[in-house]
């Protein structure tokens, strides 16, 4: 603390006051803290209560992961968003729970018996789920203990898991229903297969990235009956049933209906006509491979094509002939060479880049595989989806990402929902000896006896996910939980899983419950990136582990960090010096209400009445209020990195660095004023720390508990804009800052030190501002004039003149030679600049960016002019 401070804490009235530390220490608070809050039972939530119910729905992590910043970011906001709720009297649920993450379980476990010497056929099937149960008991859900290190406020004992036994029964429901409902149906299409984890993936699961490979045009058969077509999977020619052109594309409207030798096979296979094809693209013609290619698929089904599948699951050459038994890029390679030697080969570019698919657990090639695979007829559901957000009974903020989501639903595919995997909801479906088949719901038996199986497929993990709103409340039974706390209030998630787990958990929500949407609102926020906007990878070695940032500065700091750059919808850049910041920025909290609370600041008795009040006092009142009141719209717009910077620049510019600055002086001289401002900085603080509490929630505790002896804050009422406003007063402050302001500026033009005192006189007259004279003077550290006073500087500011005398103070002749020598460095970058700027040959050559940055020069160097010479002739005369 400064000289200053000390004084005023020593003659404040501190002795009933409750210590702090001297510094504040996170890892000392946090964990401790946390379990507290946890063992009273302050997030849980009752369903029997009668207060207005709030309830957003985790993102369930997945049961294998670890906290990512994207989950500390996510959380964060859920968090914040919670806790306001809660302390606005609303029954708060904010649902807990992790998802079973299928193929990435299973292939962990996987990887345990690999070492074992191992593999899972060696257990089968029931013995292998067993040992993935144990596993996970025993090493999964490690993302728990790490949410609570962040602050999470979740219903812990409501914690739920996609596999445990309620949502099997909810996953098994809706399968049921569906499947009664014509609305699940079994058939061979072309699919996401991945060959290292042999089972169908997602889309989402599927990471594209460009890939160097070979674009290979092959001629297909002879003279001018020939077509050629171009490839960079050469290894699925194997597989082609017809050849297709555009059906007015003049080039091959005569061979349309013929048919062409397809190499290295001998068979013939027809030339189609299909809109799908793009005459401009390439020449116009393209093989098809229907049983390995998606929209190769389509257009076979349009024409009634034959699916000759040529590789196995492990994507192995099956076509009888040389090419049998190999891998697909072996297979790839030998094919070509064969070709060329045939004099097939018309062109061959290598490399050649082009996006490809790629297992998002093992990083395989993806390979379009033709399948049969358990699908939701998603035609109805979308649609439904689609309305629901059309006729405003749910909101998607930022609302231009509504295009988005309306681009993807009412474009919506069939949904390819069967694994094949052993972890995992097992389709309830089974096979009798004469072909029967019975889809078996949770209150039903399975039909028995010879002959009988289940199918082996599990389903995909979207699929239980897309329940998550309604399943963890107790569906498929009508508990107090789904009565209170369906629909959902608002889902906050990645615009990165709009489409994948949004989508589907409309179509769902709205299936199942009657026509009732899982929520009120879907707000989407960006991905976290590095702090120069790039993709974090551990490709590109940017990864951040926030447990460490967490570790070094605290998890308020983070949770700031992150909350100040959540604009709705956009990307979040982050650096460790954006979290030093933030961690500055708690310290600052902790200080000043240290301060605060040695000065004997105080929340007791009623707020003394404005007339009692100073200017400063009814000013940082009026402030607060307008404060409370734009953060208050700020949450309902999930505007979180704006109104984190509200409350960041009221905190520490308004209330520390100018109330409790001006208030210094008052708390100093004692009597009825220092009463009046120590109720009132009290009540600035009680009700900041509440504002603050939702993103800063332990050091806030911390501070509130001890300011007003009171139990928690996580409880508290939240506060309200009371309406109070006071504009003479704003105004009469904000005179007040711009004198100091202008000031402070002088004073760093002239190279004086932040303490060192200058002799001064005020001319306040007609300011209205002369009961502020001591705190203006002790802020710019001016001492009254003495007998020898003579003024070498003079400054008009906001109606009063401040006269200075620097001699004796600066080194006058010193400073005058150091500006002289800035002035000519920036005369003489004006010069060249503006040399640069005049010469037509340089502009006619030079890029935009280059003469940009010449005029950017060149305006800097103008203003650097302008301000030495306002120096110089600031400084006193010899």
């Amino acid at each position: 603390m400064t000289d200053n401070t000390q004084q005023a804490a020593a003659s404040g009235p501190n002795s009933a006051i409750p210590e702090l530390p001297t510094q504040y220490a996170p890892a000392e608070v946090e964990g401790p803290l946390y379990e507290r809050w946890v063992e009273r039972g302050y997030f849980e939530a009752d369903a029997t209560s009668d207060k207005p119910p709030y309830t957003v729905v985790i993102p369930p992590p997945n049961v294998t992961g670890s906290l990512h910043l994207g989950h500390a970011f996510e959380h964060t906001l859920i968090d914040a968003l919670t806790r306001r709720k809660r302390m606005q009297g609303f029954e708060t649920l904010w649902q807990p729970g992790m998802d079973h993450a299928g193929i990435a379980t299973q292939n962990v476990v996987e990887r345990e018996l690999a070492k074992e010497g191992k593999s899972r056929h060696d257990l089968g099937r029931e013995a292998f789920v067993e040992r993935v149960w144990q596993w996970k008991a025993e090493s999964g859900g490690q993302i728990s203990g790490q949410m609570r290190r962040l602050g999470d406020g979740v219903a812990w004992s409501r914690e739920r898991f996609t596999m445990d036994e309620g949502l099997s029964q909810a996953v098994q429901t809706i399968f049921k229903k569906l499947y009664d409902d014509e609305l699940i149906y079994r058939a061979e299409r072309i699919i996401n297969w991945c060959p290292r984890c042999l089972t169908a993936i997602s889309d989402i699961e599927v990471e594209y990235q460009d890939d160097e490979g070979e674009l290979v045009s092959i001629r297909y058969g002879e003279g001018d009956a020939s077509i050629v077509v171009a490839t960079t999977r050469a290894e699925t020619m194997l597989g082609d049933t017809a050849v297709a052109v555009h059906p007015e594309d003049p080039r091959y409207r005569d061979l349309v209906g013929t048919e062409i030798e397809l190499p290295l096979t001998g068979r013939r296979i027809p030339i189609v006509a299909d809109e799908h094809v793009d005459p401009a693209f390439g020449t116009g013609a393209v093989k098809v491979t229907p049983a390995h290619d998606p929209n190769d698929f389509e257009i076979g089904q349009r024409h009634g094509l034959p699916n000759l599948a040529v590789m196995d699951e492990h994507a192995i050459i099956t076509a009888h002939g040389p090419f049998q038994g190999l891998d697909r890029l072996e297979a790839r390679s030998a094919i070509v060479a064969a070709l060329r030697a045939e004099g097939r080969i018309v062109a061959e570019k290598r490399p050649y880049t082009h996006s490809v698919g790629h297992c998002s657990r093992c990083k395989t090639t993806i390979e379009p595989r033709l399948s049969m695979q358990w699908w939701v007829k998603v035609a109805p559901l979308a649609k439904a989806a689609g309305d629901a957000v059309r006729d405003g009974r749910v909101a998607i903020h930022p609302q231009e990402m509504e295009k988005r989501y309306f681009d993807w639903v009412d474009n919506l595919h069939d949904w390819c929902i069967s694994r094949q995997l052993w972890w995992g909801h097992r389709i309830p479906v089974w096979y009798g000896p004469n072909g029967e088949v019975v889809c078996v719901g949770p209150d039903e038996q399975p039909p028995s006896g010879d002959g009988w199986t289940q199918d082996t497929d599990v389903l995909d993990t979207w699929f239980s996910s897309g329940l998550w709103p309604f399943s963890t409340l107790g569906w498929p039974g009508r508990t107090e939980s789904l009565e209170k706390f369906y629909p959902n209030s608002v889902l906050v998630t990645g615009y990165d899983i709009l489409f994948f787990w949004v989508a589907r958990m409309m179509m769902f929500g709205l299936y199942a419950m009657d026509g009732t949407p899982p929520f009120h609102t879907i707000a989407l926020h960006g991905m976290v990136r590095d702090q120069n906007g790039k993709k974090m990878s551990k490709s590109f070695g940017n990864v951040v582990n926030p447990l460490d940032w967490m570790d070094k500065y605290g998890s308020d700091a983070l949770r700031f960090t992150l909350a100040r750059g959540a604009n709705p919808g956009t990307d979040v850049p982050i650096g460790e010096d954006w979290v030093q910041g933030s961690r500055n920025f708690t310290n600052k909290i902790w200080n000043a209400t240290r301060f605060a609370l040695m000065n004997g600041a105080t929340v007791e008795g009623e707020l003394p009445a404005p007339q009692e009040m100073s200017a400063t006092d009814r000013w940082i009142l009026s402030r607060l209020e307008s404060t409370v009141a734009e953060v208050d719209a700020l949450y309902d717009d999930y505007q979180f990195a704006k109104l984190s910077d509200v409350l960041f620049h009221f905190a520490w510019d308004e209330v520390f660095d100018w109330y409790v600055e001006l208030s210094k002086t008052t708390f100093m001289a004692g009597g009825r004023a220092a009463e009046v401002s120590r109720r009132v900085l009290g009540e600035v603080l009680d009700k900041l720390l509440r504002v603050l509490h939702p993103v800063v929630p332990f050091v806030t505790e911390t501070l509130w508990t001890t300011l007003t002896g009171r139990e928690t804050l996580v409880t508290a009422d939240w506060p309200k804009d009371s309406g109070f406003r006071d504009a003479a007063a704003e105004k009469e402050i904000g005179a007040v800052q711009s004198l100091v302001t202008e000031v402070r500026r002088f004073r760093a033009d002239q190279g004086l030190q932040p303490g060192q005192r200058v002799p001064a006189r005020l001319d306040l007259a007609g300011t209205g501002l002369d009961a502020h004279e001591a705190a203006v003077r002790q802020l710019l550290r001016l001492q009254p004039e003495d007998e020898g006073f003579a003024a070498t500087a003079t400054l008009p500011v906001a109606g009063a003149t401040v006269a200075l005398d620097l001699s004796g103070v600066i080194d006058v002749e010193a400073e005058r030679k150091r500006l002289a020598k800035d002035l000519a460095a920036a005369e003489k970058e004006k010069a060249q600049a503006t040399a640069k700027l005049g010469n037509e040959a340089f502009l006619a050559k030079a890029p935009d960016p280059v003469v940009a940055k010449i005029r950017t020069r060149l305006e800097t160097a103008e203003a650097d002019i302008a301000r030495i010479t306002a120096q110089l002739a600031g400084l006193p005369q010899a």
